[in-house]
């Protein structure tokens, strides 16, 4: 208990370390502001589209498996298979995932090109 204690009162020094209260907007230099980006919009998108536990769990499923009929993926996932298909039609529809039907049954893979645009929006960050 005291070692929590301890633990939260170095935390509390930490944060307010790198916070400066004598540090003005009008003080920070102009060429350390950042503005807005093109592919800004772009960034958020898809990080909302990862933003859920099940579609993380989704992309890393179809990136180890590969192409994935989506009754075999829904049985891999603790959600209903209702559910599993909301979260698929939301990363279908930022891009992350491609769906086809194949023999009459829906099939998934991960869209290598917009995972790794993702990867590249979130280090330019």
């Amino acid at each position: 208990m005291a070692t929590r204690a301890k633990s939260r009162k170095s935390s509390a020094k930490a944060d307010a370390a790198c916070c400066d209260p004598g540090l003005s907007a009008a003080a920070i230099p102009a060429d350390l502001v950042e503005h807005a980006r093109p592919e800004d919009d772009e960034l958020a998108e898809l990080a909302k589209a990862v933003a859920h536990p099940v579609r993380v769990l989704i992309l890393r499923n179809l990136l180890r498996i590969g192409t994935c009929y989506f009754g075999k993926l829904a049985d891999l996932l603790p959600v209903a298979p209702s559910t599993a298909s909301q979260h698929l039609t939301i990363l279908k529809d930022a891009g992350l995932v491609r769906g086809d039907i194949s023999d009459a049954r829906p099939c998934y893979c991960v869209d290598l090109p917009k995972l790794r645009r993702l990867q590249q929006l979130l280090g330019n960050l």
